[in-house]
């Protein structure tokens, strides 16, 4: 077993979390928590949390026990696994291995009784690569994991993005994947199909695969591909999927666990462009659906979800949307675009996840409004009212620059409960891939004014310490994109030194480090002027002598 550091393990937050019930911790432990952190750290708004940062992972899959949600596992390409036991502060990675070979595609379930689930694809020596969806099991929260089952097996047939649904009344697996005849052939005689399976006995055995889609897709995988099939439950037990494909977006449903689904498929939306397109600096890029559906006991509770992204607004402004139902299915929205940007900029590799406590909708995306170029944030959306609007914000402490020499994978992750809300993504550090999560302050984002984020540009706050020696670090707010610019002056007004000017900065909160000892300013009293959009915020700043 391999143990990788993360910020929260460097600074002593392992151990001494106290659970009870649903709830991951108790708030005066936080609280003890948050004391032990540096000033800069606490500061942020959603901290961000190393996963992992070897083997050029990708591709990230997490997900937490609701019964026990100080319990999550995530996994990442090829055979990455990850464990934390206090809500995703520290973690624990090991590599997986198995008899049938683990090819990536890592997506990871949890059943009623706590036991985890890490699905992939297939490698195994001698016989077909990708030829069948391996499911292995765990039952110490992630620590060991079975050899493993599989399902989908059907000779040389590629066997493909594969998703998980857990039925927690009754148990019950269900899994949804693409099965090619032949991966990547162009030939017409070879075609695509979605494809179910569902286990009864805690994933031991698997049933025989069922063929879902009417019409069939060919094997590029591209636009014309039938893929994306992510399987969620209704409050009945109903099994609900959607998929992209040659007819676009469509849905299909069955009331019976699995045994039979609709005669024809429902249409959700015509996906204009397709799923498969070009963002700069990535390999290769998709907008394929996710589906989920609201079992609270609010108001919203049936309503089914389908997101993705597109580009329908053109090849230069990729755009995430959603459509939901209330009956079923059988009838679906407009899309509603989820991200609150002007026009002209990318969103894309989108995921989504319902909290089944609270009935609030979380949308996890990758994000470009600040940037001209290809640097990239992380941004969320929150939804309290069915879907009807969205709150965007940040949760990436930075941006970074992806490039098309390092594979991102085809999504990203997220895992909701109770107010417990743990995205996963990929970030380009350096010359390589690692993993992030972010520990998503539910009361910061809710408690933000919308009005307020529209009426000020930007707060600054007081520098710390103050007073200061060697450095300080300057917290401040910004409301909406703007320029700004950072300053050091003298009491009566006059710039010395400028720590920034005219930068580019999206809604969320920063903090800036001013290296006081290397810009040589002597002991004394000083202005912190904040300049955006013809406004100048001022703080009073004490420098003394070490």
């Amino acid at each position: 077993m391999f143990h990788r550091n993360c910020i929260g393990k460097q600074l002593g937050l392992a151990g001494g979390w106290v659970y009870n019930n649903d709830q991951c911790y108790m708030k005066k432990m936080l609280l003890f928590a948050i004391a032990l952190l540096p000033a800069w750290l606490a500061a942020q708004t959603h901290l961000n949390v190393r996963v992992s940062q070897d083997f050029d992972a990708n591709e990230p899959s997490i997900c937490l026990d609701p019964k026990n949600p100080a319990h999550i596992v995530a996994g990442a390409n090829l055979n990455n696994v990850y464990h934390s036991t206090d809500t995703g502060r520290t973690w624990t990675a090991q590599l997986l291995t198995s008899a049938y070979g683990v090819w990536g595609d890592p997506v990871i379930g949890v059943d009623t009784s706590g036991d985890f689930y890490f699905l992939h694809l297939s490698n195994p020596p001698g016989a077909s690569w990708i030829d069948r969806i391996v499911c292995q099991k765990s039952t110490d929260w992630g620590l060991n994991w079975s050899p493993g089952t599989f399902m989908g097996l059907n000779g040389t047939k590629a066997q493909d993005k594969h998703w998980i649904a857990v039925n927690r009344t009754t148990n019950h697996l269900f899994v949804t994947w693409t099965e090619f005849d032949t991966y990547g052939s162009s030939n017409p005689q070879d075609s695509s199909r979605i494809l179910f399976s569902k286990s009864t006995d805690g994933g031991n055995t698997w049933s025989a695969a069922k063929r879902l889609n009417k019409v069939s897709g060919n094997c590029i995988d591209s636009d014309d591909t039938t893929e994306g099939a992510v399987p969620c439950i209704g409050p009945n037990g109903e099994i609900y999927v959607s998929w992209a494909g040659p007819e676009g977006l469509r849905f299909d449903r069955s009331t019976d666990g699995g045994e039979s689904w609709l005669e024809n498929d429902l249409k959700i939306d015509d996906m204009p462009g397709g799923w498969d397109y070009q963002i700069p600096g990535l390999e290769r890029c998709n907008g394929l659906p996710v589906t989920s559906c609201d079992l609270s006991n609010g108001p919203h509770r049936g309503t089914i979800y389908v997101n993705w992204a597109d580009q329908r607004n053109g090849p230069a402004d990729t755009d995430v949307w959603l459509a939901k139902s209330t009956d079923g299915g059988n009838t679906w929205s407009a899309p509603i675009r989820v991200n609150d940007d002007a026009a002209g900029r990318h969103q894309f590799l989108t995921w989504m996840a319902v909290d089944q406590a609270t009935g609030w909708l979380w949308l996890v995306f990758y994000d470009r409004r600040g940037y001209a170029d290809n640097q990239t944030e992380v941004y969320m959306a929150l939804s309290r009212d069915g879907g009807a609007t969205f709150r965007n914000f940040k949760i990436s402490d930075a941006p970074f620059t992806p490039n098309t020499g390092n594979f991102f994978g085809d999504y990203n992750n997220l895992t909701v409960y109770n107010n417990i809300v743990r995205p996963i993504w990929t970030r380009m550090e350096g010359v390589s891939t690692d993993i992030w999560t972010a520990l998503v302050d539910v009361e910061a984002v809710i408690t933000t004014n919308p009005g307020e984020q529209e009426a000020v540009v930007s707060e600054l706050e007081q520098n710390y310490p103050n007073p200061a020696t060697v450095e300080t670090w300057i917290p401040f707010k910004i409301r909406h994109r703007a320029a700004v610019t950072l300053q050091i002056a003298t009491p009566d007004g006059k710039v010395l030194h400028t720590v920034f000017e005219n930068r580019i900065f999206t809604y969320g909160k920063y903090t800036e480090r001013v290296p006081l000892k290397e810009m040589g300013l002597p002991a004394g009293t000083y202005l912190i002027l904040l300049s955006s959009e013809e406004k100048v915020l001022t703080k009073r700043m004490v420098v003394v002598t070490p």
